[in-house]
């Protein structure tokens, strides 16, 4: 069913826009309405505030909100029809980085564990509350039902490391309390509870920072972070965690090892993916 309820943007999607930033601002405005659509946010079918709602919102022009929508219809995200508004495209889901980025089960798990080991973690938030229709997606159950939301600070040598949210199912997350998440790697904690995780799916992709992940980061606002989708999948077949972290370039990068093997092909070096500090 189509959502015709219009979207309200918040102070910090304003503050999202920044006029000293070297990129244009209808290039921020599209990269900030793309992460919304690529993540599901606006889903198939959403309708879009109009073009005179979102010169308010941002404190942009009418060709600034113009190019942004042009350009995301460009690339088939978006359809704009006259007198009926913009809504994302039905085409919008087969456009998100669906392909997981694969490592090594042994090596990166290893990785996370020693992360954990060597950073601490302030945990900003952790509650219950209903799955959103993208996260119930995203570990395979109905929307609505209740899960652990976790929102963590992991510190490396005195400034933050990463900005993460987590999200567990109701009767995972009941077996760990808040000083637990605090003084080990969550990897450790579904373990700790029985849990064998088969498989990891990954995508890694850019995003700028909002107001909440710069402050947390110590970075400005609307910088460059880059954002790690991650879910956990048990042996069971079925999705334990689901993840999104946001990293500062200059702290953090993915390394994968690729050896060829004696069929002349390259694969992946199980021993050699990482994730390194």
């Amino acid at each position: 069913m189509r959502k015709n309820k219009r979207t309200h943007a918040t102070g910090a999607e304003r503050k999202l826009l920044d006029e000293a930033s070297p990129l244009p601002l209808y290039h921020q405005l599209y990269l900030l309405l793309r992460e919304q659509i690529m993540t599901g946010m606006y889903p198939p079918g959403h309708l879009l505030p109009a073009e005179a709602d979102l010169m308010a919102l941002f404190g942009v022009s009418r060709v600034t909100v113009q190019r942004a929508l042009n350009t995301l219809a460009a690339e088939g995200l978006l359809t704009r029809s006259r007198g009926r508004g913009t809504t994302v495209s039905d085409n919008s889901a087969a456009s998100r980085v669906e392909s997981p980025i694969s490592a090594s089960i042994n090596g990166l798990l290893m990785s996370l564990s020693t992360v954990g080991q060597g950073t601490t973690v302030r945990v900003i938030s952790m509650e219950y509350q209903p799955a959103a229709p993208y996260i119930a997606e995203q570990l395979q159950i109905t929307p609505g039902t209740v899960i652990q939301h976790a929102e963590r600070v992991r510190m490396l040598r005195a400034k933050p490391y990463s900005h993460s949210i987590s999200y567990v199912p109701k009767e995972i997350g009941k077996t760990f309390t808040r000083k637990d998440l605090e003084a080990h790697p969550l990897i450790d904690l579904l373990h700790r509870t029985g849990v064998k995780i088969d498989r990891v799916e990954q995508a890694i992709t850019c995003t700028l920072a909002d107001e909440r992940s710069a402050d947390l980061l110590e970075t400005k606002v609307g910088s460059p972070v880059l954002k790690l989708r991650r879910i956990f999948v048990s042996d069971e077949d079925r999705p334990v965690n689901y993840a999104e972290i946001l990293y500062p370039p200059e702290r953090f990068e993915y390394r994968m090892t690729w050896r060829r093997d004696a069929a002349n092909q390259m694969l992946l070096d199980d021993s050699a993916a990482s994730l390194p500090v």
